[in-house]
């Protein structure tokens, strides 16, 4: 479809649908990551299949990492059996294209590498928040030449690693990256961070217990310091969970349509972000149920307005606010100036988009607000980001006429987004 115009199906009735969706992105990319590490082979089942997903692959493959496909596979799934390197390769270079994993987890293992790493990706990674890292890298031991993409690592071999402190407060990514590769620098890592309060703490609650769960010492029992033992990366096989905040569309539908969707093998326990669509679905109206079965979204086909700070769940925007777009009171969406540096600004993104089809939305100094009114048809502009993309698919549920540009964009994180809102709209009564 590449950058034209897919035109958004209406829903033709309430949805009823069950949706599998793939694995999850930051569970997938920092498995990849741990098990290139690691002292010996393992395997990540269920691993997502992705532009981000393939452009870690790519990047570890290019250090020195062997990733071999087990079974036959999916579109948008993989078993990857993983042979770390013996020792991490230079003089080579990472594309990053958009993936704000592979330009904050890569580097630090870059910096254990033989020899020179360049950087670089997309246009827009250019822009994105790297100075912390990079900055940090330099504290623990490491040459790096450049403050944002494009930039290279002059790897020594090694890294003495040690005390940091660092400004965190763009983005939790930030301190995830030198945690991941710390068990492997001579002291290992303690991370403390100053400012604004770190966004996404469940990303980094993620990434403590997957270290623990590789056999790292891994603590982070005082608030806004991490510290990380050196010692090996246990070798291990993994089964990645469904990524929840990729649920986030499909669920919204039961609302828009007052219809009701299901995501199996949704976990009763989890430190993905997505888990608090359960709480938000709720206060916007629908009825949710954890089973064995899955997650039930049930909607009546009205949805209410929301006063919610996002903070630790910005992923979330996107979708929450195409749903405040159609509910009927306005809704105040807070705690996420830090998004103005994810893959776009997607708080100026959401508000033009939103305003371009009729409705009324503002930014504010951390967030926006959205006053509801009859959305009419048109483009809607997905600025290379994955979620702002589905959130122009939310909207043209319940809109006739919505054009979104560039839904390939998707396939970040989601390679058969389109086929899978069709299938899920052949469900509807």
């Amino acid at each position: 479809m590449g950058e034209g115009l897919w035109d958004a199906p209406v829903a033709p009735g309430a949805v009823e649908a069950t949706v599998r969706v793939p694995g999850s992105k930051s569970v997938t990319n920092r498995a990849l990551v741990l098990a290139a590490l690691a002292e010996g082979p393992g395997t990540v089942r269920r691993a997502l299949r992705s532009r981000d997903a393939d452009l870690m692959v790519s990047a570890l493959t290019a250090l020195g990492a062997t990733f071999t496909p087990v079974g036959e596979g999916t579109a948008d799934s993989v078993d990857w059996r993983v042979e770390p390197a013996a020792a991490i390769t230079g003089n080579t270079s990472v594309d990053t294209g958009l993936a704000g994993t592979v330009m904050r987890f890569v580097p630090p293992v870059a910096a254990l590498a033989d020899g020179d790493v360049s950087f670089d990706g997309d246009p827009h990674a250019r822009k994105r928040p790297m100075g912390a890292l990079l900055g940090a890298l330099r504290a623990l031991g490491a040459d790096v030449e450049g403050d944002a993409l494009p930039f290279v690592v002059h790897g020594s071999g090694g890294l003495p690693g040690g005390d940091v402190t660092i400004d965190a407060s763009a983005s939790s990514q930030l301190v995830s990256g030198l945690l991941l590769s710390a068990a492997r620098f001579d002291k290992g890592v303690t991370v403390r961070h100053e400012g604004p309060p770190v966004p996404s703490a469940p990303h980094l609650a993620m990434t403590i217990a997957m270290l623990r769960d590789a056999g790292v010492e891994a603590d982070d029992s005082r608030p806004d310091v991490w510290h990380v033992a050196p010692g090996p990366v246990a070798a291990r096989d993994l089964t990645v969970e469904p990524d929840l905040s990729n649920a986030a569309p499909f669920l919204a539908a039961a609302l828009v349509t007052g219809g009701s969707v299901t995501i199996p093998d949704w976990p009763e326990s989890t430190t993905q972000p997505g888990d608090a669509l359960r709480g938000l679905l709720s206060e916007m109206g629908g009825s949710v149920e954890l089973t064995p079965r899955g997650l039930t979204v049930t909607g009546t086909g009205t949805i209410s307005g929301i006063d919610a700070d996002l903070h630790e769940v910005g992923e979330l925007t996107p979708s929450i606010a195409a749903l405040a777009a159609l509910a009927d009171s306005p809704s105040r969406l807070r705690g996420i100036a830090h998004l103005r540096g994810h893959e776009t600004d997607r708080l100026a993104a959401l508000a033009a988009e939103i305003n371009r089809l009729g409705g009324r939305a503002r930014e504010t100094e951390d967030g926006l607000e959205i006053d509801p009114r009859g959305l009419r048809g048109g483009e809607w502009r997905s600025y290379a980001d994955h979620r702002m993309a589905t959130a122009g698919a939310i909207v043209g549920l319940a809109v006739p006429g919505v054009k979104v540009q560039d839904i390939a964009t998707t396939g970040k994180t989601l390679p058969e987004f389109p086929a899978m809102w069709a299938a899920m709209l052949e469900g509807s009564r």
